[in-house]
């Protein structure tokens, strides 16, 4: 039976309908496999993707297991150019890319760490995070295995990944990043690389002890005994790297303490030091958020403070790999050939980008599309970001350069003499999480800028298709409409790969041959078994485990993050810009 045929079958025509109208509530198993059966004959391939299964838990336990499940089907969404009849047979491939986001990649050995807040802040300990660098290399697996888009069926180009790439800007963390997507042999552990020192083996009740019979919060809550987890999680494995080329966007967590306190290289000896705070009062922990969110500096001392007379303090091995690298330092190690992998040399940074601390840049997505890269950071502190002038004008220097018309800042159309490319933009950070207008260090008199003049500017060049982002670690895709069509875009945020649900997002551009382009958004899960077996601590046991955890992290939302139908495996129309 032909795709044609099959799509305008009248039952999957109907199902389909009703999907293209955003619903991903189904009033019986029938219409979700009708659902995913027009899904399927849209594409070339869905195997490996979450359009074929997704993790799914079972059971009526507090702690879930996890299996595979049916699919999530594709949703079109027609918010700023109405789908066009036929488009299936017009259509022509004009780019295919993965987005990885959010990584984390964790010294959960580290001195300078919070995981004492969790019960105010999820992000500051996970239970999974001491198996990060297995669950990103399964990851990176998982990409390997697929020969292209679904929908173009285009080989990938490249991955791109959106920024807090390491947790807590360690030089350590770092090579676990560079590693991870070059390729190579790692262990994720620090200090006495022959023992584990950190709070999972604490005695503490606060967090999941997983290899002792202790019974603490997390084991109430259902979490197993795993013995030998620990042990397992710190021995070295190899990383097959990824075998597409990749690029990289800079983010919060690494450029500053946790991502939210500015470092300007007072903290160092706290890093590389030899006491560890594994917990605190409710008052000073109290405190200690607050600062967090209001006064950096504070917050800075209070914790230096408390590792010199704190409750809980832990005396561990002093590891100098824990020191904090600079922006400079984070575009230098791209440039090392250890690191060159599939390539390309730099992955983005050059040794301009070393020297002068601009971390954005441009790159050729296809030779159709064109990628800009931005730094959304600000090392004044908070977790937020903004643009500086220089960039944004730099920003748009681009946009005009690749672009044959414009509208100016009245709505009038422009013509320019830039070659017509379609643009996508990258950051780490979202429109509404750049509002954070505080003097950046870096330059101390220029002038701060927020999402919505950022919004404002891309929707003045027609060729700018899509902005895609992190940091919130949700899906959540929006849709910048305008009045004029071809001055809409998309934003496509995508969820983190340290909390659940761990996914990153392939991206294919079209052009649909009728004055219409789509760009087909399509999540991945990494390739480590959905089932978990508690006595198998093999690499892909850890993987697997890797998940379970951050399903069951009784601090998270998974539910929330995870978006909706609509922010999962969609096809978002949008108007061809003339030209």
């Amino acid at each position: 039976m032909s795709r044609r045929t099959f799509v305008t079958g009248t039952s999957v025509a109907a199902a389909w309908t009703a999907l293209s109208a955003g619903g991903a509530r189904f009033a019986s198993a029938a219409e979700r496999d009708r659902a995913l059966a027009a899904t399927a004959a849209r594409a070339v391939q869905v195997k490996g993707t979450t359009l074929d299964q997704v993790a799914t838990p079972v059971g009526s336990a507090a702690y879930k297991r996890l299996t595979a499940g049916p699919g999530r089907p594709l949703v079109v969404r027609g918010d700023v150019a109405a789908p066009g009849a036929g488009r299936d047979d017009r259509r022509t491939g004009l780019a295919s890319f993965v987005q990885f986001t959010d990584l984390h990649l964790v010294d959960t050995e580290s001195p300078v760490r919070f995981e004492y807040l969790a019960r105010f802040n999820d992000s500051a300990h996970r239970p999974q995070e001491t198996l990060n660098a297995r669950g990103v290399s399964a990851l990176v697996e998982r990409v390997n295995s697929l020969a292209g888009g679904p929908y173009t069926g285009m080989p990938f180009s490249l991955v791109m990944a959106t920024g807090d790439n390491t947790d807590n800007h360690e030089h350590i963390e770092l090579d676990w990043y560079l590693t991870v997507m070059a390729g190579g042999r790692l262990a994720q552990n620090t200090g006495d690389t022959s023992r584990y020192e950190g709070v999972q083996n604490s005695g503490s009740a606060a967090y999941w002890n997983p290899e002792s019979t202790f019974q603490d919060g997390y084991k109430a809550k259902g979490f197993p005994q795993v013995p030998g987890l620990l042990a397992a999680a710190g021995r070295p494995f190899d990383a097959p790297g990824l075998r597409t080329p990749w690029y990289t966007t800079v983010g919060n967590h690494d450029d500053s303490l946790e991502g939210s306190l500015p470092d300007f290289g007072l903290l160092e000896s706290l890093y590389t030091g030899e006491y560890k705070l594994e917990g605190c009062n409710d008052a000073d922990a109290a405190k200690l958020m607050e600062a967090l969110r209001r006064d950096p500096a504070g917050a800075a001392l209070l914790l230096g403070r408390l590792l010199s007379d704190g409750d809980a303090v832990r005396r561990i091995t002093p590891d100098e790999r824990r020191r904090p690298f600079t922006l400079k330092e984070f575009a230098k190690a791209h440039l090392d050939p250890a690191y060159t992998g599939a390539g390309p040399h730099g992955h983005g940074f050059t040794s301009d980008a070393v020297g002068s601390g601009k971390l954005y840049y441009t790159f050729r997505i296809s030779e159709k599309v064109l990628g800009i890269s931005l730094d959304t950071t600000n090392q004044a502190g908070f977790a937020d970001g903004s643009l500086g002038t220089a960039q944004l004008r730099w920003l748009e220097s681009r946009l005009k350069a690749n672009s044959g018309h414009w509208y100016d800042a009245d709505g009038r159309r422009v013509r320019g003499g830039g070659s017509d490319q379609l643009i996508v933009v990258f950051s780490h950070h979202t429109s509404d999480t750049m509002g954070n207008l505080l003097p950046d260090p870096r330059n101390i008199f220029e002038k701060r800028h927020d999402g919505n003049e950022l919004v404002a500017l891309l929707q003045r060049y027609p060729n700018v298709v899509a902005w895609v982002n992190g940091h919130t670690h949700m899906n959540k895709i929006t849709a910048h409409g305008h009045g004029v069509p071809e001055r809409a875009f998309w934003e496509i945020n995508t969820a983190s790969h340290i909390d659940y649900p761990q996914h990153a997002r392939i991206i294919e551009i079209a052009d649909n041959g009728d004055g219409t382009l789509s760009l087909f958004t399509t999540l991945i899960e990494s390739a480590a078994p959905y089932a978990t077996d508690f006595g198998n601590t093999s690499d892909a046991g850890l993987a697997a485990l890797y998940r379970e955890l951050s399903y069951n992290d009784p601090y998270a939302n998974p539910a929330k993050l995870l978006g909706s139908a609509g922010d999962h495996n969609t096809e978002l129309v949008l108007a061809k810009p003339a030209g």
